[in-house]
């Protein structure tokens, strides 16, 4: 990996180094990794080509990969009350009250049986099943910038159910299974909970399928659009009163008139076109609040649809559900970047809690790029890592 930086981005980005490290100190006891926390996260911000233990050590010019291992493995430190210091810097520079949040996941592919939470599943990376890891991230997605502000691993069952394996990992004791809306489901709570400015909450079918969850979106009043698959069954007024249809159903059954041309947002080619339509459904509904199911319909094969669920406040137009809709796809553009640029996915470490320290850091790092490119770009300069 090649970077193309100015003088005035290298200034940039020590600086930001230097004030984010100077926060993050507070975190760790001894000096030896209060040091070299600040080289770790130094090496994940550098155009090195892997983000591993030997290339970061070199990269922060020590001999051999153990100082910024135990960075990962060694030392006291708590990767919560990092996250906790992520959020914060991202609400005190990207927040905006028309936020989106946005879940997802994302696979990391690794070799045997060690690694904490490994097993053969699907991975939307590789698009089919793998032996790998799962991470639920959760997004934060402003007119000044996008990045992270959580990071769940995905224990698999038959993991949460092996005592023997999870003691070898460092599983702690109070991890119990959960699903991955669940693990969805805490981290908004705590991005809510911390008053993180937002607007909207939006996820792919994963989250979207999982009715608990919108229960719980529904009981916070916080607006969402979700999508689903086209077996999920809604409730709709039909003329011989409410029933319950599946979305393809509900779908079926609209005229041809129903339909607006929308930009989903712009992609690489352009604005993301499609035709969208919506239907009211839940017929018992909350005084101020409306219920939706969202159809969007491809212009080359009108038979491709795709299909949300929405709760939104009372009067909000078909463009404001649209725009959300298409905000999910800003969540696969930072995993991209994470991987590509802070090495989110190069990771050495097989234990509960190197992964957590890992990802953290490395999330941390995407911020910071995305706050200096924000930055950058408002006093008219460039930052680019290709």
């Amino acid at each position: 990996m090649s970077a193309r930086i100015t003088q005035a981005a290298v200034q940039e980005w020590a600086t930001e180094l230097d004030l984010v490290h100077e926060g993050l100190a507070l975190h760790f006891a001894r000096s030896e990794p209060r040091q070299r926390v600040r080289g770790y996260l130094a090496g994940l911000l550098s155009p090195v080509e892997r983000k591993n233990g030997w290339q970061l050590a070199e990269q922060a010019g020590e001999p051999t990969p153990t100082g910024m291992q135990r960075v990962l493995s060694g030392s006291q430190w708590d990767a919560d009350a990092v996250r906790d210091d992520l959020r914060a810097y991202v609400v005190e520079h990207l927040a905006d009250p028309a936020a989106v949040l946005i879940v997802d996941e994302t696979g990391f592919l690794k070799k045997g049986t060690k690694s904490i939470g490994v097993k053969r599943q699907y991975s939307g990376t590789a698009g089919r099943i793998e032996n790998c890891q799962i991470g639920v991230l959760l997004a934060y997605s402003s007119r000044h910038g996008r990045t992270f502000l959580d990071r769940e691993l995905y224990l698999p069952q038959e993991w949460d159910e092996d005592a023997e394996r999870r003691a070898e990992a460092g599983v702690p004791e109070e991890v119990v299974y959960r699903t991955k809306p669940q693990l969805a489901t805490a981290m908004l709570a705590r991005a809510l909970d911390a008053g993180v400015p937002t607007s909207w909450v939006t996820a792919d079918e994963v989250y979207g399928g999982d009715r608990r969850l919108r229960l719980w979106l529904e009981e916070r009043k916080q607006p969402f659009v979700l999508a689903i698959k086209q077996t999920e069954p809604l409730w709709v007024v039909t003329e011989r009163g409410p029933a319950q249809h599946k979305a393809a159903a509900i779908a079926a059954d609209l005229s041809g008139g129903d339909w607006q041309r929308l930009s989903a947002g712009d992609g690489a080619k352009g604005p993301r076109l499609y035709d969208w339509t919506r239907v009211a459904i839940r017929p018992l509904r909350e005084p101020g609040w409306e219920h939706w199911l969202l159809i969007r319909r491809s212009l080359n094969d009108p038979d491709d649809l795709a299909y949300y669920v929405c709760f939104a406040p009372a009067g909000t137009p078909l463009e404001e559900l649209v725009w959300v809709a298409g905000m999910r796809w800003a969540i696969e553009e930072c995993i991209e970047a994470a991987k590509g640029e802070v090495g989110l996915d190069q990771y050495e470490v097989r234990k509960w809690d190197g992964w957590y320290r890992h990802l953290t850091l490395a999330l941390f790092a995407h911020a910071m790029l995305t706050v200096i490119r924000t930055r950058i770009a408002e006093k008219g300069g460039v930052w680019t890592m290709t």
